[in-house]
């Protein structure tokens, strides 16, 4: 049995989550640098060991959910191989949103908290790219075939975080109010009304110089090629 289920048998909250509900007690109250792991784990009331059971680091246990949304983003990217592309990884960025829509109290707290810490803002954005690269590496497989297929990929992979993280922060920054998926929704729509769906032109031989030159039966080759050299020039 795990350490978790365990700890659900008694009626406790899972250890996980009860490291969570510490950092973010301690980090208000001392402020996020002079909390550490054993401030956590002394409140949460396990070992230190406990703690990198869960969480390789303490940025970590600031974003706590990321690394199993990001799973979940890249199996449904990988199950979506008959969709419209596009619109796909419009999807995908919608089960971003979800986890933090599932608790808005504390995706507004992590907020407050990632813009005041730089090192927690460098962090958040190495996750962000992290979503960007799973959006792109799937686009360039469905784009394969395309001309400029990995450009369009990687541009349309941003367009998509762009969008989201834009009504994202717009909505965090009203304290969570409001219909967060109608304002995710929106600004997604906007990207695929933009990129989705819309057949690229073929791509087009350039045709080959033509030079037709009528010269005289029985006139000597040099006379041949001069006439084609001014004819090449005139061109």
């Amino acid at each position: 049995m795990s350490s978790e289920k365990a700890e659900a048998g008694t009626g406790k909250p899972p250890i996980r989550d009860a490291l969570v509900a510490a950092a973010y007690q301690l980090f208000p109250e001392r402020g996020y640098e002079q909390t550490t792991v054993d401030d956590i784990v002394a409140l949460a009331g396990v070992g230190r060991r406990s703690f990198f059971r869960y969480f390789p680091s303490k940025e970590d246990v600031v974003f706590p959910d990321h690394e199993r949304c990001l799973a979940d983003m890249t199996a449904f990217l990988a199950d979506g191989s008959d969709d419209e592309p596009v619109r796909r990884v419009c999807d995908a960025a919608r089960l971003v949103l979800r986890m933090y829509a599932e608790n808005p109290v504390f995706s507004v707290q992590r907020y407050r908290l990632t813009k005041q810490v730089p090192g927690l803002r460098a962090y958040e954005l190495s996750v962000v790219w992290r979503y960007e690269r799973a959006l792109a590496e799937y686009l360039r497989r469905r784009f394969a075939a395309r001309r400029d297929g990995t450009l369009q990929a990687d541009v349309i992979a941003a367009a998509v975080v762009a969008a989201h993280n834009n009504a994202l922060r717009s909505w965090l920054r009203s304290d969570g109010q409001g219909d967060a998926g109608a304002t995710v929704g929106h600004a997604l729509d906007y990207v695929q009304s933009a990129f989705g769906g819309v057949p690229l032109p073929p791509a087009v031989e350039q045709p080959e110089d033509v030079v037709v030159v009528v010269s005289r039966r029985g006139a000597p080759l040099w006379r041949v090629v001069q006439e084609i050299e001014t004819t090449l020039g005139q061109g």
